[in-house]
């Protein structure tokens, strides 16, 4: 009877480079206990510096492996087709000028941001007109919608991005984390489609 080995490719894993990558470490697999024993520590591939930071390993890759070593095993791929192999590099110390010039940057830039918009939508001019409104008076500064509405904004800020710090508010992502998710999965596609005929060309040449 045909063994059979059911194999499914990790989404991204990060490695260092100079690191080799073996089939345990992209792909969870199924199979008998000597025939998972065989393959588990196959050999897949091994990142170099000219890899840059990203590598594509394709499952068509992973299955001419274990057919070099095992012509009879059944594989019966499942999940993704490539897996997204990321490599880190050392890290760098945090430049205390940089980030405080990043710090300002964006500090400043969001506040101009936020005055141009009331700017626009004639903010001042429309707390005014309620303040007269409701109390009959006229006021040109009026503190009491104000001061509540300057909280208010930052603590609305503070709930759309659920972060306070480095602490979470509640276990729902934040929009902005939504969006870097969908960012993240349209760049490893893009990756995975651009790099992967590269890599399977260096694949072939071996």
């Amino acid at each position: 009877m045909e063994k059979s080995i059911y194999i499914r490719l990790r989404h991204r894993i990060q490695v260092r480079t100079n690191e080799t990558i073996y089939l345990k470490d992209i792909a969870q697999m199924v199979a008998e206990e000597n025939l998972y024993e065989q393959v588990r520590n196959l050999k897949v591939y091994e990142v170099s510096e000219k890899d840059k930071n990203r590598v594509v390993i394709d499952v068509m890759m992973v299955i001419r492996l274990i057919k070099g070593i095992m012509p009879n095993v059944d594989i019966q791929p499942q999940g993704p087709a490539q897996v997204l192999v990321e490599v880190i590099a050392k890290r760098q110390k945090v430049s205390l000028p940089l980030f405080l010039l990043v710090w300002l940057l964006l500090f400043f830039g969001a506040a101009l941001t936020i005055m141009n918009f009331h700017e626009d939508v004639s903010m001042q001019a429309v707390q005014q007109r309620i303040y007269t409104i409701i109390t009959g008076e006229v006021d040109s500064k009026p503190l009491i919608f104000q001061i509540p509405y300057s909280i208010g904004l930052g603590l609305g800020m503070i709930l759309f991005f659920n972060h306070l710090f480095k602490k979470r508010l509640n276990e729902e992502p934040s929009p902005l984390e939504v969006e870097m998710f969908n960012y993240q999965l349209d760049l490893d596609n893009y990756v995975a489609l651009k790099e992967n005929k590269e890599i399977m060309k260096q694949f072939d040449d071996r």
